[in-house]
């Protein structure tokens, strides 16, 4: 597999896991070598009563208001969230903080710490990932410029203030194929969209090595034929652009609402690279590069998500069906 540069995609106040499950113990998000307290203000609202909590979330409010015992917590658990997507591959960390708060001051403040908690743990370069310009500022001011440009995620059409963001910190951007008001349901409208943003990051001097451009990833479950969209704007960019910028894309999308969505997110993955992408937005801890280049095309599995991601099997049928009878292995 070509060289493969994977944005770790854990660090997200939005990622939430089940108070259910083995993840939450005694009012406590536990982690491999500690604890994180939940606080009696996310255990007393309507996520935490309907089953849900979000960790990232946790640690911020506790690095910005709990006490030294929550403080500490927190650090551990972004930095063992840091570390671990490092070791597994991550050129750069994404950051989210975006659900952690509606006022964007308090997420201008989750964004600084959870960007300073993170390189403190890993050398990765950060990727800072908001639709608010005032919290991508407060990311990127963060943001060590001796461990290389960071990234910024996203430049669109919709967002064209952010272009001179990140020429002003002297980012490299993630550059969405969207519309100024919405997603083109083709490839040859994001391609024109691709274009047309590419310009204008010339004109900020923003180009070659420092553009990834993100042909934008939609649930197969809502629309099968969509994947294959991706997959054809990829292979687009390929033939307008040679190899002068870099192909990403948010894989965890295509699998939202469907069974074996590892499985789905991997082989999706594969067919990414097949098409021309050279980066992903992923888990590294459960499928990094290693993973990936260790797929089997020929297996039954793989067969048929990549039929599905395809489309070429229609509603997803055979897909479920292999679901239903146990033939795709465990679900994850």
């Amino acid at each position: 597999m070509r060289d493969f540069i994977a944005i770790g995609e854990n660090l997200h106040c939005s990622r939430s896991v089940r108070t259910a499950g083995p993840r939450v113990r005694g009012g406590a998000i536990v982690f491999e070598g500690g604890s994180l307290p939940v606080p009696a203000v996310i255990r007393d609202g309507a996520e935490w009563a309907g089953g849900r909590v979000r960790p990232c979330a946790v640690a911020a409010w506790q690095a910005l208001h709990g006490d030294e015992t929550g403080r500490q917590a927190a650090v551990a658990y972004v930095g063992r969230l840091a570390a671990a997507q490092a070791a597994a591959g991550a050129r750069y960390l994404d950051v989210n903080v975006d659900e952690f708060s509606a006022d964007v001051a308090a997420c201008c403040a989750a964004m600084r710490w959870m960007a300073s908690a993170a390189q403190a743990a890993a050398p990765a370069v950060l990727s800072v990932d908001s639709p608010r310009p005032e919290i991508l500022e407060a990311g990127l001011a963060a943001c060590d410029p001796a461990r290389g440009a960071p990234l910024l995620n996203s430049v669109s059409l919709e967002r064209p203030q952010t272009a001179a963001l990140a020429a002003r910190f002297g980012a490299a951007v993630v550059a969405s194929a969207a519309g100024a008001s919405s997603v083109p349901p083709t490839a040859a409208g994001r391609l024109a969209n691709v274009m047309t943003l590419l310009e204008r990051l010339a004109a900020q001097q923003i180009a070659g090595g420092r553009v990834f451009v993100d042909p934008l990833v939609l649930p197969a479950a809502t629309d099968g034929t969509q994947p294959g969209v991706t997959l054809e704007t990829i292979r687009a960019v390929r033939r307008a652009c040679g190899r002068d910028v870099h192909a990403t894309a948010g894989i965890g999308n295509v699998s939202f609402g469907l069974p074996h969505r590892r499985l789905l997110n991997e082989v999706f993955t594969w067919l990414a690279l097949e098409a021309g992408a050279d980066s992903g937005i992923v888990d590294p801890v459960l499928s990094g590069p290693a993973r990936i280049a260790a797929l089997d095309p020929g297996s039954e599995p793989f067969r048929l998500a990549a039929a599905l991601l395809r489309g070429e099997d229609e509603y997803g049928a055979a897909f479920l069906a292999a679901s239903r009878e146990g033939r795709l292995g465990a679900a994850r």
